[in-house]
This record gives C-alpha cells, sequence and structure tokens, in this order.
C-alpha cells in the first residue's frame, strides 16, 4: 500500500501528516524545520512514501534538497495552488494544512 506525506513548514516546527491510499490518515508528527529532523522522524515512521509534498516558502529549497538527497520523494508545490485547496478548510492550522496537502499529494491534484 502507497502512502503519502503532507508537510506544512514553519521557520522552526514542520507539521507532518501521512495518509493512506484511501485518504485515512496514518500518522501525524512533529519536527524541527531543518533536513536532518524530518528525514529522521519521516525514516522513523516507517511507511512506503509515494510522495512528500511541501508548500513553497523560504525554507523549502534547503529542505526540499535535503530529504531528495537522503532518496525520499519530495515535492515542491506552488503556494497559490496550495492555498486555493487550503481556503476550503474550515479551520486553518499547520496541522490541517500538513493533512490537506497530504491529500494533494495522494490524489495528484
Amino acid at each position: 500500500m502507497n502512502h503519502y506525506a503532507g508537510l506544512d513548514v514553519s521557520l522552526e516546527a514542520t507539521a507532518i501528516c501521512v495518509v493512506d491510499e484511501g485518504g485515512r490518515i496514518v500518522r501525524e508528527a512533529l519536527a524541527a524545520s531543518e533536513p536532518q529532523a524530518l528525514v529522521a522522524v519521516l525514516r522513523e515512521i516507517a511507511l512506503p512514501l509515494e510522495r512528500i509534498g511541501l508548500e513553497a516558502c523560504s525554507l523549502t529549497a534547503w529542505l526540499h534538497d535535503g530529504l531528495r538527497a537522503a532518496g525520499l520523494p519530495a515535492i515542491c508545490i506552488e503556494t497559490r495552488q496550495a492555498n486555493a485547496v487550503m481556503k476550503t478548510m474550515p479551520n486553518k492550522t499547520d496541522r490541517n494544512d500538513a493533512r490537506a496537502l497530504a491529500q494533494i499529494m495522494r490524489t495528484g491534484w
């Protein structure tokens, strides 16, 4: 079974949400916003990840490159596209944004 992750990046911490093929949340976590910490948490989750989505921000290039260098399938998505989906959510939180990004990765939108 494939799994998809969404990472909502803030300056200090990143909210992580992993969903399965059916969209069910299987794991949620919080990690420091640095490549080594994210790689460690994603490896600890120990699920086969098909895609990992990050919304474009000031840290994205550094984090994306670090995740890719570790062999993880990270994808950077454009801010306007992500915001279009996240606007439909009733409560704007880092946790909910990570959930929305995971669903975007799952659906391939």
